[in-house]
Formats: structure tokens, sequence, C-alpha cells
């Protein structure tokens, strides 16, 4: 099912983006995509820094944009003029649809009643974006990590703020959640995704995560997914 929010470039519907992004890295599924893209282009202009959420996505989304683009198809996203926040959890469309209904589920409505000059925002935005998916200057990949603690008394929390806190050029954290693994013990379970040029997972793990004073905390970690995006 779609997401549905209601007109982002008023107070009340940034307000509901905002929470609606707090325990989420994409408007949909666990990658960048075209679902984003919608609600990316329908912004006329940068979230306030109070919108901590919205504004962590949105910076998030614009540095895509400037290294590689953003190709996924996502699930489908519709953006309104005035309508009441509506969000659950995307479901697989069935690709064998007849295209008549496609057509009739995919109708997407960005500007509602704004102005002419955020109608003509948006659509230099649009193009900016539309231009910069062309730009394919490196590749880059979704990486699934397991990041495993020494016992059941390490610090989760601490360990996830670990495993965040770095930062690279290249290198953009995504969705988490913790896993049981046995004997009250839980793993972190994190998604990233990486310029293929600038980061090196193995040397990530080897260089951050191996050494002091993260393996205070992490005792090992693996990988789990790789896929080339």
């Amino acid at each position: 099912m779609a997401v549905v929010l209601s007109n982002v470039n008023t107070e009340a519907g940034l307000k509901k983006l905002d929470e609606y992004l707090l325990t989420r890295s994409y408007i949909s599924g666990y990658l960048a995509s075209k679902d984003d893209m919608a609600v990316y282009t329908a912004l006329s202009s940068a979230p306030k820094s109070s919108y901590v959420n919205a504004t962590r996505w949105y910076d998030h989304i614009s540095a895509l944009l400037r290294s590689s683009g953003v190709a996924a198809e996502g699930e489908g996203v519709k953006v309104e003029s005035s309508a009441s926040f509506v969000a659950s959890t995307p479901e697989v469309v069935d690709q064998r649809a007849p295209a008549a209904d496609e057509d009739d589920d995919s109708d997407v409505d960005l500007f509602g009643e704004e102005t002419e000059e955020e109608k003509k925002a948006a659509e230099e935005r649009a193009a900016s974006v539309k231009a910069s998916t062309k730009k394919k200057e490196s590749g880059k990949s979704s990486v699934l990590l397991d990041v495993k603690p020494w016992d059941d008394e390490t610090d989760m929390k601490k360990l996830e703020e670990t495993v965040r806190n770095v930062k690279m050029e290249g290198l953009f954290w995504g969705a988490s959640k913790l896993v049981s693994v046995g004997y009250g013990i839980k793993k972190l379970q994190i998604m990233m995704t990486i310029v293929d040029d600038l980061v090196s997972v193995d040397n990530l793990i080897e260089d951050h995560f191996e050494v002091e004073p993260a393996n205070e905390y992490i005792q090992s970690c693996d990988i789990v997914a790789f896929n080339k995006i």
C-alpha cells in the first residue's frame, strides 16, 4: 500500500513528515527510491532545522544526488495538498497487474494548491534531480552488517552509537534493529549505503570496529548482504 502524505510545504505537513521519519531512514524500504524523490521534489525548500528527522533525511537524499543519484523503484507514495497523514508498511505490488490498473494507482498530486513560485521551485528541483540521476560517477552498494556484542551485559545503545559515529565520505548509515541470538544476547543489524570507490567494507571493519574504543562493545562484525545498486 502506498504511503500518503499531506502537504509537506505546510507546518502541519512537515511536522507529520518529521514524525514519520523518526524511525525510518527512507520513505519506504531500506534504500533510497523514487518514493524519496517524489517527496524531495514536492518540498519547495529544505525543512527547518527544528524538524530534525526531516532535515536528516533531506540532507541524506541531497548527498546521494550529488554522488550517484537514486535508482530504486520504491513502493509508491502520494503527496497531497490537504489530507490526513496516512502511512502504513508498504506491501509488494504485483508486477503482473494490468497496465491500466497501474496507471489508476500511480497518480501523484505533488503540488496541490501551491503558489506559482512554489510550483516553479519544485519544477526546477525536479529538473535538477533528473539531471543528477544520469551522472553515475561511481558505483554504489547496499550493505547489511551483523554487529555482535561480547555478552548480554553489553550496552547495545552504546554499541549502536559507536557504529554510527564512524563517518567518512561515501558512507551513509541507514535503518537498524536488534535481533535476538539466544541466552539473552542480541546483535545489531544495520544497513549502510557506500560509494564503492570511496569505502572499503573490510577496511571499515578492521580500522574502526576491531580497535579501541569500539572493541569495548563490539566482539565481531560480519557482512550479511552486499548488493550493488
